[in-house]
This record gives C-alpha cells, sequence and structure tokens, in this order.
C-alpha cells in the first residue's frame, strides 16, 4: 500500500516539474566611429542556434579545451550585391538550427582575437555583464585602429562597390578551436550596409549577446 502511494505520489511531483525551460539568445551590433561618435551600424544578429547549442554544452563540460568560448570576430565583404540601378541587395545570414561545420561568412577577408579578459586588452575582448533580472548579457568590444586591417585605404573615400577587402558588409562571432579559425563553429552572422574600415579611422565595434533561461 505504501509502495503504491509513494509512486502516485512520485507522479505527481512529476507533473509539476518543468523540464521545458528555454534558452533564450538574443544579439545586438554596434559599429560606430571611435573618433567622432558617429554610429555606422545599429543592428540586431542573427544566432546559429544549432552552433551555438553545441558551443554551449561543451563550455558546461569543464575538462574540454576546445570547441567552445568566443574567440574571434570576423570580417567581410560578401554579404550584398551592388546591382546595375545602385540598390543593394542584401543576402540571408548563414544561420540554422542544426550544427553545422562548414557554415561561415560568404567571404571573410579580416578577423581579430577577442577571447579574452579587458584587462589584458581593453579594446578587445569578451566581458560578462550581470543583472538583476533573469538574463546575463556577454559583452564583445573589438576595435580596429588606425593601422589595422593591413593595406587598407587611406581614406573612407571609397564608393559603395563592396568587393573592396575592407568595405565590409557581414561580421560573424566564431568559437574557440585550437585548429584556428578555420576550424571554428560560426556563432552569429549579421549582414548590414557597406562599412569601409581606412587609415584615417578607428571602428569601434560593441556586439551584445543577451542569453536568458525561460
Amino acid at each position: 500500500m505504501e509502495k503504491t502511494m509513494d509512486k502516485e505520489n512520485d507522479k505527481k511531483q512529476d507533473q509539476h516539474v518543468d523540464e521545458g525551460a528555454k534558452v533564450n539568445m538574443q544579439g545586438h551590433l554596434l559599429i560606430r566611429d571611435a573618433e567622432t561618435g558617429e554610429e555606422l551600424v545599429n543592428k540586431r544578429n542573427a544566432i546559429h542556434f544549432g552552433n551555438m547549442a553545441f558551443v554551449i554544452a561543451n563550455a558546461l563540460s569543464y575538462w574540454k579545451n576546445q570547441d567552445n568560448g568566443i574567440y574571434h570576430m570576423a570580417f567581410g565583404n560578401g554579404g550584398s550585391d551592388v546591382l546595375n540601378t545602385g540598390a543593394i541587395n542584401y543576402k540571408t545570414t548563414n544561420t540554422g538550427t542544426i550544427r553545422d561545420d562548414s557554415a561561415g561568412l560568404y567571404n571573410r577577408t579580416y578577423e581579430k582575437l577577442i577571447g579574452q579578459d579587458a584587462t589584458t586588452d581593453s579594446k578587445n575582448n569578451v566581458s560578462i555583464v550581470t543583472s538583476s533580472g533573469s538574463y546575463t548579457d556577454l559583452q564583445i568590444t573589438c576595435t580596429l585602429d588606425f593601422g589595422e586591417p593591413p593595406a587598407q585605404s587611406t581614406s573612407d573615400t571609397a564608393t559603395s562597390d563592396s568587393s573592396t577587402d575592407f568595405i565590409f558588409d557581414e561580421l560573424g562571432i566564431y568559437a574557440y578551436n585550437s585548429n584556428g579559425i578555420s576550424s571554428e563553429y560560426l556563432l552569429t552572422h549579421v549582414i548590414f550596409h557597406p562599412v569601409q574600415k581606412s587609415l584615417n579611422r578607428v571602428i569601434e565595434i560593441v556586439y551584445t549577446i543577451r542569453v536568458q533561461l525561460q
């Protein structure tokens, strides 16, 4: 009799346990001129949920030393096409719900290491911003200084032809892999109006990923 009652109590408790909690992730990208404060891009990003789920699972396994953790920010120029009319056609982001080792930018032309603490590099780092709410923000800061990338144009007066290596129209965040960025997982992808990086300007990127368990 007691065993029957115990089983019935266990069933009741199981009915009240919520095992369907969802991880909600939102990303926001801000690109601005570090000297003037002019906003060049201000928009939300697309997250590769398949790759992100894999990286989160790896991060929860403390013994893993690769395939987890935000490490590179990459820039490219293949996210849009300039039509004969002068209009810009924006491509869809390379994101999905299934893990994809091959996902990446359309045409990556530059990348920068950001997987470090602000005390190591105050201009290129990943920091955790906690809140009193049910979410935690990852704030990723990346700065392209006057001299980077190398071989850039001297001034930001190029046309809208984004075929130039450093007229960026796409950006992505990659997770660490010991074999280098060619083996890293694309976690987020943003496509935007072309922005030129040239010797006469410093560009600061502030990328926020909000993680919330619901």
